[in-house]
């Protein structure tokens, strides 16, 4: 069973960083792994991925320039590096993984973390 466990989410003003990170287990790195995240009455969006094979990035845009999104294979880790955080990212963030194809859409994703809380004020 694919187990992914997101750890990082906190407290933090406007304008602040966090590096999310999200360990996996029994997976078998195909082929992507993202970010989502899902604020209170929004719709849960992509935020950034990977493609494993390659290392290959992908954000979108509402987050180019500040997030990083990075993996450490030895580690089986997922991260998400963090800067110049607005009130706007305030949401549940949650960590997913596709066999099936790499974007960010909700629908490609089988394998769901369980979510760490980013709360951002301003």
């Amino acid at each position: 069973q694919v187990q992914l466990v997101e750890s990082g989410g906190g407290s933090v003003q406007t304008g602040g960083s966090l590096r999310l990170s999200c360990v996996a287990s029994g997976y078998t790195w195909r082929y992507c792994m993202a970010w989502f995240r899902q604020a209170p009455g929004k719709e849960r969006e992509g935020v950034a991925g990977v493609y494993l094979p390659t290392g290959s990035t992908f954000s979108a845009d509402s987050v180019k320039g500040r997030f990083t999104v990075s993996i450490d294979y030895a580690k089986s880790t997922l991260f998400l590096q963090m800067h110049s955080l607005q009130p706007e990212d305030t949401a549940m963030y949650y960590c997913a993984a596709s066999r099936a194809a790499c974007n960010l859409d909700l629908i490609t994703y089988t394998y769901w973390g369980q979510g760490t809380q980013v709360n951002v004020s301003s």
